[in-house]
């Protein structure tokens, strides 16, 4: 047990940046947070406030000084000579090993195989202590905790529940918000139908009050009475409409729902072939005379989505090398791989962007048929709209811009097979829901590695092939 740690009014402030404001909140023992937002707004440098590593850019931050800490950083600068696994292994085992009180862990399951992951989120379930933690990985969000502090927009907002809670009660709200412009646009319709008849009537009236002028049976000064009345009535209803309208467009942009993207690819399931695309048939690699594989039999058809599973050093990436032809990696073995040039390749460093280029010429560099205004329209689907954002070069670019434009090459010139290595390290939850949306499109062959096994799940992958 521990006393609670107040949290008044703090604030934090990059250069040109206000990550968030005046956020005040309570951590109690026991308490079990996730901290979630987009890469860059705060997260890691939150967790060091509440450490006291760090102080707070506006605001106080009250706890005991008896209060013990464990906490493992995203990043592990000791442990040269281990894994990145095995280094998070080690930090844990030493911030357990004082006995905390809280334990902050920053994206702890990044480097994490599928069997530590699994290791890790029966660690915490047994935790009895207070846990807080920056991740983007939703299985452990799913089983460790239950409130979310979401960094979003300048602010943080609390939401006590779990995450699958918290999910369904953001749809709920999109879904109330679009119910709500969809009777909006009926209600519309109706006063303009409703302003038609009115306008109608009123002529009607009109030439008869005219007539009755003429008469000198009604004064000309009540001939437009209920015209008047009609337009008053009608002025008001639009009044309303665009005040509730301005409502829902609030509510919606308080929701912060991300962009979805709809990709289109160069290559169609017409184009896709069933055959067999790669062949592996007692199959070794190797690394000089280490031997890092044995046995190897593999077949992938044209259309197969496949997931290569196994623990971290079992040889999952050196045998995508060695399906990409890499010469460093020794094949023997009966091996029918499909040419380079029908290769794709993501990994979680995004190698195969040329930092020195713009995000328009990385398109254009590997396209010649493709008018400007189409690879703009392509752009403009990976959520690339401005000028300025075309215009930047990959250097500057964000991981999750990085992952879109990524994404972006592979959908302009789709390969039949693509291969996908760790893909969603280091990655927000904002960005993985456009990998998500991309890849579960995608026509042709692919086969990936990931530990993540909700994201597999996700993107549909139905076969598996364990190492």
């Amino acid at each position: 047990m521990h006393k609670p740690i107040f949290l008044k009014h703090i604030c934090l402030y990059f250069p040109n940046k206000i990550c968030f404001e005046a956020f005040s909140a309570q951590i109690q023992s026991g308490d079990r947070i996730a901290i979630i937002g987009n890469n860059g707004s705060g997260k890691s440098t939150l967790l060091k406030i509440i450490k006291g590593d760090i102080e707070t850019s506006n605001g106080e931050v009250i706890n005991s000084k008896n209060i013990v800490f464990g906490y493992v950083p995203q990043l592990i600068l000791e442990y040269d000579d281990l894994s990145g696994g095995e280094k998070f292994n080690k930090a844990l085992s030493h911030a357990f090993s004082q006995h905390p009180d809280i334990l902050l862990l920053d994206e702890p399951t990044n480097h994490l195989d599928l069997k530590n992951r699994n290791s890790l989120i029966k660690m915490l379930n047994f935790y009895k202590g207070t846990l807080i933690i920056v991740s983007h990985d939703v299985e452990l969000l799913r089983n460790s905790i239950d409130t979310l502090w979401h960094i979003d927009n300048g602010q943080i907002k609390i939401f006590n529940g779990k995450y699958d809670d918290y999910r369904n009660a953001i749809l709920q709200e999109h879904h109330s918000i679009e119910n709500g412009f969809s009777s909006l646009a009926k209600e519309k319709k109706e006063v303009h139908k409703s302003l038609m008849k009115e306008q109608k009537r009123a002529k009607k009236d009109k030439q008869y009050g005219e007539k009755l002028v003429k008469q000198k049976r009604w004064l000309p000064a009540l001939g437009d009475l209920k015209k008047s009345s009609a337009n008053k009535t009608t002025g008001n209803r639009k009044a309303a409409i665009a005040d509730k309208r301005n409502y829902l467009n609030e509510r919606l942009s308080n929701l912060r729902l991300s962009e979805i993207i709809k990709p289109t690819f160069s290559l169609t399931a017409k184009d896709v072939r069933s055959k067999i695309i790669v062949s592996i048939s007692d199959g070794q690699i190797r690394y000089g005379d280490k031997i890092i594989l044995s046995g190897i039999t593999l077949s992938v058809s044209g259309v197969e989505h496949l997931a290569m599973l196994g623990d971290n050093g079992s040889g999952k990436t050196t045998l995508m090398k060695a399906i990409l032809n890499d010469p460093q990696v020794i094949k023997t073995g009966s091996w029918d791989l499909p040419d380079n040039s029908d290769v794709g390749y993501l990994d979680q460093y995004y190698s195969s962007l040329d930092s020195s280029k713009t995000v328009l010429e990385t398109l254009t560099d590997i396209t010649t048929n493709k008018a400007h205004s189409e690879l703009r329209d392509l752009l403009n689907s990976f959520l690339f709209k401005k000028n300025e954002e075309v215009n930047k070069t990959i250097s500057v670019l964000s991981g999750g811009e990085r992952a879109r434009l990524a994404l972006a090459k592979i959908a302009i010139q789709t390969p039949r097979l693509l291969l996908i290595d760790e893909i969603t390290n280091n990655i927000d939850l904002d960005t993985k829901q456009h990998v998500i949306q991309v890849l579960r499109e995608y026509p042709g062959a692919m086969i990936i590695i990931s530990h993540d096994s909700a994201f597999l799940k996700e993107i549909n992958i139905t076969h598996y092939y364990p190492l």
